[in-house]
């Protein structure tokens, strides 16, 4: 069985780091942890892994976040994957900074990102892991804030929440959906 991780985030430097970047971040965690590299190739750098009797497709889309879509589409087709084995790795402004959550499906919530995958994939019906980034910002700053660095104080809890995220990357792709909701949603 394949499966198709997606971390959602913007290329070149300026984006590096930045809160909307945190599913690059935490995809690199699966794929380091798999002892596997990225490749520039089609729509972005990819990273072939297994994750014991599974084969993962991880993805990073060069299109920028807001055409995401293009990339996972082309994806799901070239390796021939089925939408219910997809899981995009997202930023989520509506959770406490370092919340993990893992969904079945669902709406884009606002994020530009999960909206053009939604729109070009022509389903709500895919899973998302989706990581707190917080709504610490003042009226009118959510785009100032989204792209900004993460404080030192959440940094310095990045590690253990991307140890985390790859241990439910892991179990999405052995246990299934409902296993690994039961499992981590609660924490």
């Amino acid at each position: 069985m394949k499966y198709l991780i997606v971390g959602l985030g913007n290329i070149g430097s300026e984006y590096l780091g930045t809160r909307h970047n945190v599913g690059f971040r935490l995809v690199n965690g699966l794929v380091d942890d798999a002892g596997a590299e990225f490749r520039e190739e089609r729509y972005g750098a990819i990273a072939r892994c297994r994750i014991k009797n599974k084969e993962a497709v991880v993805l990073k889309p060069n299109t920028f976040m807001n055409l995401s879509g293009h990339a996972v589409r082309y994806w799901l087709q070239k390796e021939n994957i089925p939408v219910e084995n997809l899981l995009v790795v997202v930023d989520d402004l509506a959770l406490p900074y370092g919340t993990l959550r893992l969904k079945p499906k669902g709406s884009d919530a606002g994020h530009n990102g999960l909206r053009n995958i939604q729109e070009l994939l022509g389903t709500q019906e895919y899973a998302r892991l989706r990581f707190g980034i917080g709504d610490n910002f003042s009226r009118g700053r959510q785009v100032e804030y989204v792209l900004g660095q993460f404080t030192p104080e959440e940094l310095s809890a990045l590690p253990e929440k991307q140890k985390l995220a790859v241990e439910i990357m892991r179990s999405f792709c052995l246990a299934g959906m409902q296993i690994t909701m039961n499992q981590y949603n609660h924490k």
